[in-house]
This record gives C-alpha cells, structure tokens and sequence, in this order.
C-alpha cells in the first residue's frame, strides 16, 4: 500500500528527504518537545531540554542536525555525547534513519568495542558522531577524531552523564570544539547545579524548553509482559490471542506500516481485525469504529496518533505489539481499557534490547508489570477444549435440544453414550468426514509412506518458498489445534514438502489445512502416494 508522504512535520518545513525518512519511520506530528525545539535549534539557538527519555528528544536534536549537516563534506560537523553505550548506538541508529535520504552517516564510539574498527571507521569519514565520553576523549588524544569542523554539540541525558561522574570528561570534550560557531544543546531530565554550571559555562544565552508530563491516573487494569524475540512476534501474539478470552482487543502498532503488515497476517491466520490509522479518510474510520463497536471485528490494530480519542466502553484488552516509545504514550493506550469500573488487561511485547524503555514505563506508573511466559501449544489446546466444555454447557442450561435428543436418543441404543457425544463433537470442531474414508480403517488413506501410525501427507510449497521445519510445524499446529511435538518427520524439497502427522489426527490436518494460506499462498495439502 501507497503511503503519503508527509508535506511538513505538523508546522514545521522540513527538506523533503527528511519528510520522506520520517514518514518511513511512522511519525505523523511532532512530539511537544519537537514541536518547541526543531525550528528553534534550526536558527542555530543554544537549547536547554527538560526532558526524559521517551519524549521524542533523540529527533528533537537529530533532524537539525540531519538538516544543518553536510552530506558532501565528508568531516565530523556533529557531536552527540550520551552516557551509555546502549545509547549512543540507540541514538545513532534514530539518526541513521532519519538521514537515510539526506545521505547523513552518524558513527556510535563506545568502550567495549574495538578501537581499530573505530579508528578506521572514522577515518573513512561520516558527519555525525555520537559517543560516550571516556571513548571520545580517548579517541581524540591519539588524534583519530578531530573536532575543528563541529557546529553542533548534543549533551543527551546530562543529569546520568553527571551520576556516572563524566562531567570533567564532558568539559574537556567541550574545549576542543570551536567556540565561535558552536551551538550547544543539553538535555536533562533534572536540572542540579552543575549542570546549570556547565550550562552558564559553554552555552550562550540559552533558550530552555520543558516538556511537562500530564499527571497521569493508571486505570484499573491487569498489566503483564512477555518477552519475545521479533522473527516469531506475530505468532507469539497468535499464542496470546487464543489464550486469552478476549471479547474485544486494541493492538497498537508504532507505525503505520506496522499496522497493515499486522492486519494482513492475522487476517491470513483467521483473525477478525481492521486497521486505523492516519492514511485513513474519515468515512473508511467511521466505517472501521462502527464494526468494532457493533462486535463484527474482534480486533482494531491502531497507531497512537489514530487511536486519539477514542471512546468505546467494552475493550477487555490493549495488546502493545510495539513498546511505546513514550511512556506516557503506555499510559494514555492502556486507559483505552478497564472502563466504567470494569477491570481490563494490558498486554505488553518486548524483546529483550527494549528492557530499558519497559522498566521507563514502569517508574512512571510507580508499579512492576508482570511478566508472564509465552503460553505452549499444549497449554492453548488444554484453553480450547475448556471453552468447548464451557459452550456445551451453555447449551445444556438453555435446553432448546428437541430434535437433537430425539437423534441422539436413537443412536445410543446401539451405542455408547460416550462415543455418541464424542462423535457430535468432533463433527462440531471438524466438519463433515470428506471422501467417506474411515479413518479407524488402517488403510483409510491407503499406503502413504509413512512410519507406523502417522500419515504422510503432501503439500505444494517448498525450499523456493523459503519454507523452514518450524513454519511448517506452527502452520499445522496452528490450524488444526494439534501439539507441535506430535508431528513427526518434514522433508522440503524446492517445490513441495512432505510431512508425517500421526493417524488419528490427519484427517483433522487436511481438514483444516487443504486449500489454506501459507506465506501468502494457497497450498494443496493430500494424502502422499507411497514411494514407489
């Protein structure tokens, strides 16, 4: 899908690369702080940033400094100093991304990493550098980082650089950049005396912005995380999804693309969703609130800019499938929840580098958020069968099974009440039996080749799909409900596959498999022919 490139940053004239790079990276309007500080820093003003981490202060600093930058002039004009390793390279990647268009290179130099890389990296050339004091001074006594050419000098998260004792480092950083056309910036969440000091010191008669936080009220709402990594992030929310009795969900996306890829995905695993986000017209939104407020969508996928002021009664769940980047923004999603005195769950997905913003989020809430583990094949198999208990039940109490006794009541004199409810139910799960084979019969699938007791089925998709074991094995799993260490032997080949499913199970599996989508296409599943 198209998606519109942004004309300017809220007020804010910006070049069109970086228009282009920051629609890319799912920005729809400036953050407060970006708001404030962008055109201010753009004149070449020396600013003072009250904020913390998750502001938006990293594109604060780093459009105007991806703007004011020379991409042909390949000399350092650029210095972003940051108490940690972890983020320098945080904030030299956010950089990287917003000077992607621009041809801005920005170089994290941290201790811990090979100097010589370091060294020759440098001497290759990039415009921005952005570093850890004692690295940094430490480069710059063996002359391999030279600062003559530096116009802008970013202090990011002074008041920790001040804890972790790099002021002195800091000042003698400061000495060798040119004072005459030097333009500082400092950011800090708390303002003590000697930052003031260093302030008074090298900048000039600076302008100071402070990004006040709203006090927040957490609602009454159950939060837990759980930990991920990224390549299985959609198939751990599947997990998530199916455990949890969800009658209607909020899963927020950081960016717009993210929204449609997730949509797509969980629409191709049988999920109701619709996405909302700002390429949206207003009558395709009304359109998509109106069948999630009615109950035909289960699930809205929304970025936080769409998801302003939204106002529905009855989410029992907010899924954060993206940390926000903004601990407020955590707070004013899982507020969509827990409405009207009900208590709602807020969900949360890291992967283990997004540690730091979990634990941002958790200071600003002043509670832990729980972790939970990710729920097993097994675990979601045991949840399905009880919900299939707790909807005969149902049936039971209303008693509207006239017609039905009377079948039943016929069946169970020439058999086993047990068999008879068991067979209902299997009809009630799988559907009609196809092909009137008999699947007790030991040949009910004739000779497939398998080992003893499993069937061997075949299916159109292979090596040239970039089909890997395990996709095969959480499709099946998946789609069939049936546990993934049952399934026995996968063999790709570059166009088809075969896999051995135990007995019992394999018409289940073509059931709910023949004619199914798999990475995009429909894939026949049969019975293999046995090798010849």
């Amino acid at each position: 899908m198209m998606v519109e490139r942004l004309q300017s940053f809220g007020d804010i004239e910006l070049s069109k690369q970086v228009l282009q790079a920051l629609t890319e990276m799912g920005f729809e309007e400036p953050s407060p702080i970006q708001r404030e500080a962008i055109p201010l820093a753009m004149e070449g003003i020396d600013l003072i940033g009250q904020a913390q981490t998750g502001t938006g202060k990293t594109a604060a600093f780093g459009v105007p400094i991806t703007e004011m930058a020379n991409p042909k002039f390949q000399a350092v004009q650029a210095l972003v100093v940051t108490p940690t390793r972890e983020l320098a390279v945080q904030v030299s990647e956010e950089i990287g991304k917003i000077g992607k268009y621009r041809h801005i290179k920005p170089l994290p130099i941290y201790g811990g990493q090979s100097i010589d890389r370091q060294i020759r990296a440098l001497r290759y050339g990039c415009q921005v550098v952005v570093g850890t004091p004692g690295r940094l001074l430490d480069h710059l006594n063996r002359g391999t980082l030279k600062l003559q050419y530096v116009k802008i000098v970013v202090l990011d998260e002074a008041d920790e650089m001040l804890d972790m004792g790099f002021i002195e480092d800091i000042e003698s950083i400061l000495k060798q950049v040119p004072p005459e056309e030097r333009q500082v910036m400092l950011f800090s969440a708390t303002m003590p005396m000697e930052i003031r000091k260093l302030a008074q010191r090298y900048m000039k008669s600076p302008r100071t912005i402070a990004v006040s936080r709203d006090e927040l009220t957490v609602p009454l709402t159950d939060q837990v995380f759980y930990e991920t990594r990224d390549n299985i992030k959609v198939d751990a929310l599947c997990r998530i999804i199916d455990m949890e009795d969800i009658g209607q969900g909020i899963i927020f996306c950081r960016t717009k693309r993210g929204v449609d890829e997730l949509v797509a995905a969980l629409e191709a695993r049988g999920f109701f969703a619709n996405a909302l986000h700002g390429d949206l017209s207003q009558q395709q939104r009304d359109r998509v609130m109106k069948r999630f407020r009615d109950g035909k969508t289960e699930l809205l996928v929304a970025t936080d800019v769409a998801a302003r002021g939204l106002d529905i009664d009855n989410v029992t769940h907010v899924i954060n499938f993206d940390i926000p980047q903004d601990p407020e923004a955590y707070v004013h999603r899982i507020g969509r929840t827990g409405r009207a005195g009900r208590k709602g769950q807020a969900i949360t997905l890291i992967s283990p580098k997004e540690y730091r913003q979990l634990r941002l989020i958790e200071q600003l809430i002043k509670s832990r958020i729980r972790r939970q583990e990710l729920p097993s094949l097994t675990d979601i198999s045991e949840r399905q069968a009880e919900n299939l208990k707790n909807t005969l039940l149902k049936y039971i109490q209303k008693d509207h099974l006239g017609t039905y006794r009377t079948i039943v009541g016929d069946l169970m004199e020439e058999h086993d009440s047990i068999d008879v409810a068991a067979a209902a139910l299997r009809y009630a799960v799988e559907g009609p039996i196809t092909d009137e084979r008999s699947d007790d019969d030991e040949a009910a699938f004739g000779n497939t080749g398998a080992t003893p007791g499993m069937v061997r089925l075949f299916m159109s998709i292979g090596r040239m799909q970039q089909i890997r074991p395990q996709d095969i094995v959480r499709w099946i799993a998946d789609e069939s409900g049936i546990p993934g260490n049952i399934i026995g032997m996968i063999n790709i080949y570059d166009r088809f596959t075969f896999v051995e499913v135990p007995e019992e199970y394999a018409q289940r599996v073509l059931n709910s498999m023949h004619q199914n989508m798999i990475k995009g296409r429909k894939v026949n599943v049969e019975p293999a022919k046995a090798r010849g």
